[in-house]
């Protein structure tokens, strides 16, 4: 089967996810460009004769490389390995897409221009004549609707059509001036029998006089440039003259911006003009002055709630699962190392960071909801004035929020920021917007220290106040570390639309994956790794000192139970001679039992605390000197006086050093130091009990507060000294975080401890 490599190609918000979504039935999947973080999305389609697969590149506005993503589709787009290009572009904005267009014609490759949203061109009485656009370019020019799947066959078969012929280069009309330039180029390099494999004397000239660094590598070392100089000066100061300006840039801009006009005026019909278009009624109430931020409060407060209720029954029945599973594996497993390392360190920390799946997943779907119906957008715009006051960018807001679900995505997400401090900037604060990997924690917390009914709004504070910490942050940065002016906001404000439930799944669907790939591959062998260092070294003496004294209450207690067995049988005898005895004596004798009340065999001497009871502290002490003894307990205990201001035991001192590799660790790191040698039964408390038995509220407020800002997880610092490429602002960011989070902790404690 022949294999044809597609590179779909367009503006920001031009739908090409959507339509290769369309194309390939929901077959997306998602990778990384080779040696670089930028995220790529691709999808498979076969025929009878092909296997056609689609390069979902960056969207980008041109071809000039402002920013990291626009680098790559650029770099991809010259030297790629793919055999054409679907250039998808927004039928309701023809001109403006064009743009983008015009340089990709430029390229000298196959082409095939598919004009999207075909649908809500219609609806707003815009006419494309298709067969015109075609002729005038020499490139197939295709009217489809990802959202209908309008023609959608057609454009498959359109590009094995254009892919089986030999390439027909596309006609792209400049300025007169221009032309009269080019000609007479292309025909001195024609006279001097000049070629370049795979261009036309046209496509060099037009190289040439765009000055292309990669054509002018290539002319310059050839002889000819000699005589080439003084006529490509000679043209260039034509050229200036023609268009009144002296940058090859604006000239090359003005040039494409005439040409996507004309072109325009002769394709392109407008049959009806609606007078407000339901976008912009819309806005009129989303964006509004006073209304605009109040509805985005109230619609992140919204998914808050929602993603702890709603979320709450499905863990409920995870945690139920995995309970139960380890109960029925652990019966039948005799060696007690390995029953334990399959209980208490695989399905205990494996399941506990399982259970906040359906959390992450109503989080991940509520951020898609915002990113595919163009709301994301007006809150950038919304809340630029007040984003310049802390000294950030309107274009931050888009990698802030995407920090709540990942701050992988969203460190990559800051390239839109042209300007190195707001990009830099940016990135140091989006560590303060806490990211899916934490709400697990959070979860765990509110739930233990907080009723049902209130948790959903304690867990919307948690996330405001990270947010506010943020900002705080940038103002500090902007006046000390990352001084100077920020660029102007620009940002295109796409149409409202219904978000497509294909694309929702998909994102949703491949960002649950790779937290279950996490979950299943370095979580389990950080759970695997935690019960290893905290069940080992074995301590036999400690074992053996508890094993006696729980033995001999053991003894003590069934002697009691002995003697209130036979108690209970001496008083059923008595009350059979009092049923049997007559009136007097029955009074008699219960004036008797009146005066001697019968002891409680269950209560011990000890301060009247029952045998139990004891039983049930020595295990626990026990389990505490045993657990303090392993390798976990030493490291814990040689980072203990680092948190002890913070009112943190090693235990959770542990926990956060675990954390670094990922946040969800710090759930199975709680789960496997609070849980493991204990005998697990359908009657014992789970995790949260166990947290709010062992955790003073104080404490555990502080806590939250340094997961909140400390440092995201390694592999979010790998990703943003990638994107910063600079090691110096990475070891800033690990100080910075780890600092701050340690102050604004013992705050909390000591705030607490005061209030308490």
């Amino acid at each position: 089967m022949k294999k044809i490599t597609i590179a779909l190609v367009g503006q920001p918000n031009v739908g090409k996810s959507h339509l290769a979504n369309a194309i390939s039935g929901s077959n997306l999947k998602i990778g990384n460009f080779a040696g670089v973080t930028v995220e790529k999305a691709t999808a498979k389609l076969r025929t009878d004769d092909y296997a056609i697969e689609f390069i979902d590149l960056p969207g980008l506005y041109s071809l000039e490389d402002f920013s990291a993503d626009e680098k790559v589709t650029k770099e991809f787009l010259k030297k790629g390995d793919y055999d054409l290009i679907v250039n998808v572009l927004d039928s309701t904005n023809l001109e403006r897409n064009l743009m983008l267009t015009t340089e990709l014609l430029e390229l000298n490759k196959k082409i095939v221009l598919a004009l999207n949203m075909d649908d809500e061109a219609l609806k707003e009485g815009i006419a494309i004549n298709t067969e015109a656009m075609r002729k005038i370019l020499s490139v197939p020019c295709i009217r489809v609707s990802s959202k209908t799947k309008y023609n959608i066959e057609t454009l498959v078969d359109t590009i094995i059509d254009v892919h089986e012929k030999a390439l027909i280069p596309s006609k792209l009309i400049y300025g007169s001036e221009v032309e009269d330039q080019l000609q007479t180029i292309a025909r001195f390099l024609e006279d001097k029998h000049f070629s370049i494999e795979g261009l036309s004397y046209r496509q060099i000239a037009v190289g040439l006089l765009w000055q292309k660094k990669e054509i002018y590598a290539i002319v310059h070392e050839h002889p000819l440039y000699v005589e080439l100089q003084p006529l490509l000066n000679n043209a260039l100061g034509h050229v200036y003259m023609y268009c009144q300006c002296d940058e090859i840039d604006e000239v090359i801009h003005r040039q494409h911006a005439a040409f996507a006009k004309g072109l325009c005026t002769e394709v392109l019909s407008v049959s009806k003009i609606k007078t407000q278009s339901v976008t912009q009624k819309i806005d009129a109430v989303l964006i509004h002055k006073f209304l605009g931020l109040p509805i985005f409060v109230f619609l992140m407060w919204a998914l808050f709630q929602l993603t702890f209720t709603l979320g709450q029954f499905p863990m409920d029945w995870i945690e139920s699962g995995f309970g139960w599973l380890g109960e029925t594996l652990g019966e039948t497993i005799d060696n007690e190392a390995l029953k334990s390392l399959i209980v208490d360190g695989i399905i205990a920390g494996v399941g506990s960071v399982l259970m906040f799946l359906p959390n992450i997943i109503i989080l991940f779907l509520g951020i898609a909801l915002l990113e595919t119906t163009g709301y994301m957008s007006r809150v950038a715009f919304l809340l630029d004035g007040f984003l310049h006051k802390f000294g950030l960018h309107g274009k931050s807001f888009v990698p802030l929020v995407t920090g709540f679900g990942c701050s992988v995505p969203a460190y990559m997400a800051a390239r839109t920021l042209k300007n190195k401090k707001d990009r830099l900037l940016t990135m140091f604060i989006i560590g303060f917007m806490s990211c899916g990997a934490r709400l697990p924690v959070y979860v765990l917390f509110a739930g233990a220290f907080f009723d049902e009914s209130v948790a959903g709004n304690v867990l919307f504070a948690i996330y405001i106040f990270g947010a506010i910490l943020g900002l705080i942050a940038a103002k500090i940065l902007r006046v000390t570390a990352f001084k100077g002016e920020d660029e102007p906001f620009v940002m295109e404000m796409p149409k409202y639309r219904l978000p497509s439930l294909k694309l929702l799944w998909f994102m949703v669907y491949s960002k649950s994956v790779l937290y279950l790939k996490k979950a299943g591959t370095f979580i389990l062998l950080a759970s695997m790794l935690i019960w290893f260092i905290s069940s080992y070294p074995k301590n036999d003496v400690i074992e053996e000192e508890y094993g006696a004294k729980i033995e001999a209450l053991q003894a003590t207690q069934e002697t009691e139970a002995t003697d209130k067995e036979a108690l209970t049988a001496q008083k059923d005898d008595t009350a059979q001679v009092k049923e049997t005895a007559p009136i007097d004596d029955k009074v008699a004798s219960a004036e008797a039992d009146k005066e001697v009340p019968v002891a409680d065999p269950k209560e011990s001497a000890e301060e009247g605390t029952s045998v139990e009871d004891q039983i049930a502290a020595l295990e626990n002490e026990k389990h505490e000197k045993i657990m303090a003894q392993t390798y976990l307990g030493m490291a814990g205990k040689a980072v203990e006086p680092f948190f002890a201001p913070l009112g943190f035991d090693w235990k959770m001192g542990v926990a956060t050093l675990s954390g670094l590799a990922a946040k969800e660790v710090i759930v199975s790191t709680l789960g496997v130091l609070y849980a493991l040698g204990d005998e697990v039964s359908e009657d014992d408390a789970s995790l949260r009990d166990i947290i709010k038995e062992n955790i003073s509220f104080a404490s555990a407020m502080a806590f939250i507060v340094f997961v909140m800002v400390y440092l995201p997880c390694l592999a979010a610092t790998a990703v943003f000294y990638k994107e910063a490429e600079s090691l110096k602002h990475t070891v800033l960011l690990v100080l910075f975080t780890f600092a701050t989070a340690w102050v604004l902790a013992f705050i909390t404690y000591r705030v607490l401890l005061l209030v308490a």
